[in-house]
């Protein structure tokens, strides 16, 4: 088992970061489908370190494999529940399905009621989103009164459309949902940081999709992004409840090396001790 890190030292080392009206402790966000079971998805959330777990909102009741409620498995009051659209594919079935769960988190009194994970897709076999429904998804949800975190492509003028129409973030996919590849256009994602940071340096951009282990989500940090959101990566590794924990010391370690900053890369060797007081030198030509 892996060795936990003191919440408060966690928070510490990484600071928090806005998202709309909410203040988030953990950078990792995590998914409750998928899992073995209930819970397993209640222990994994747990070991994760996350503070707000997303949700499938397709009927008015969320039901698991065996037919029990997953609400009954997430405690409402430690998590914030982020509703999302999955499974849409029109920008009305998505402004619909977020409007359910507003209604579900409303009764429930929980505080993530008024915003929503939009997915808009535009196929089933790729599940990569529609920009054109995801855009008109996001006025439309804006103007509803929503904070929408949007799924989008790793295209940067796309991102750049979604936050001027108003989102609350922008979450470029790694790579296609669920499948494990990681992140495959790194310089799209920082281009998108550039594009959407340069205005405001704290508006929030979050890798969604695609991750398929500890070194991905630290990739994705290392590059500045605000936070990475997962689901399957843990749910069908093989051992779960390591896997949170993995991904949970994957977040904290590549957000301290993004803000300590990696050394430039070079061609050549730069020798790591100093030079001088060498006792006994034996020259060669360079290059050989």
């Amino acid at each position: 088992m892996a060795t936990e890190i003191d919440s408060k030292q966690y928070v510490a080392e990484q600071g928090t970061f806005q998202v709309g009206p909410f203040e988030l402790s953990s950078r990792l966000i995590v998914g409750s489908g998928r899992y073995e079971n209930a819970t397993m998805m209640k222990e994994c959330l747990e070991l994760s370190g996350a503070q707000c777990i997303t949700v499938a909102v397709r009927r008015e009741r969320l039901h698991d494999a065996d037919g029990e409620n997953l609400l009954d498995f997430i405690d409402s009051d430690k998590y914030v529940l982020l509703p999302n659209t999955a499974g849409c594919y029109s920008a009305d079935d998505a402004v619909r399905v977020a409007r359910m769960g507003r209604e579900i988190l409303r009764a429930l009194g929980n505080p993530g009621a008024d915003w929503v994970k939009l997915e808009c897709l535009g196929d089933s076999k790729t599940l990569l989103p529609d920009p054109i429904a995801t855009l008109d998804a996001t006025e439309k949800l804006v103007n509803d009164g929503f904070h929408v975190l949007c799924y989008t492509s790793d295209d940067p003028v796309t991102a750049r459309r979604l936050k001027a129409a108003g989102a609350a973030a922008v979450m470029p996919a790694g790579s296609p949902i669920g499948s494990g590849q990681g992140i495959l256009n790194p310089n799209n994602i920082r281009i998108i940081l550039e594009y959407l940071k340069d205005e405001d340096p704290d508006y929030p951009v979050i890798v969604d999709a695609g991750v398929g282990t500890a070194s991905d989500v630290a990739q994705a940090m290392e590059l500045g992004v605000d936070g990475v959101l997962l689901n399957t990566a843990i749910a069908h590794a093989r051992d779960p409840h390591m896997m949170a924990q993995a991904m949970k010391h994957a977040t904290l370690a590549g957000r301290q090396a993004f803000l300590a900053g990696r050394i430039p890369k070079r061609l050549y060797a730069t020798a790591s001790s100093p030079e001088e007081g060498i006792i006994a030198t034996h020259p060669y030509p360079r290059g050989k």
